[in-house]
């Protein structure tokens, strides 16, 4: 659970240093915003790198699926808008797809 946990924190860090650069880029924001958004990808890289899976592109697969759960958290509880049953149903399988990937046993 110690995987789960560094992959949603991982997410979280790079979906707000992301958000950061909306901000300023899209949203009109100061660029004193890129301060903590870059503080936050570089968060974002370190914590993905603690991954316990044994390549980096497994790493980057499992991670993918956590991300796509974690986004619509993100846009339910900072951009207040509610994901739909498509939404769930689509990060349900990517979820389970990166479960797979993650705990799949593997010979040798």
């Amino acid at each position: 659970m110690v995987s789960i946990a560094i992959f949603m924190l991982a997410a979280l860090a790079e979906i707000a240093g992301c958000f950061a650069v909306w901000a300023w880029w899209r949203l009109g924001q100061s660029a004193l915003w890129l301060v903590p958004g870059f503080g936050l990808l570089v968060l974002f890289a370190w914590l993905l790198a603690l991954s316990p899976a044994d390549a980096a592109g497994r790493t980057f697969a499992v991670y993918g699926g956590i991300y796509i759960a974690t986004s619509l958290g993100w846009l339910w509880a900072v951009e207040g808008q509610r994901p739909d049953v498509w939404d769930g149903a689509g990060a349900a399988l990517c979820l389970i797809g990166a479960a797979v990937i993650l705990w799949a046993p593997r010979g040798g």
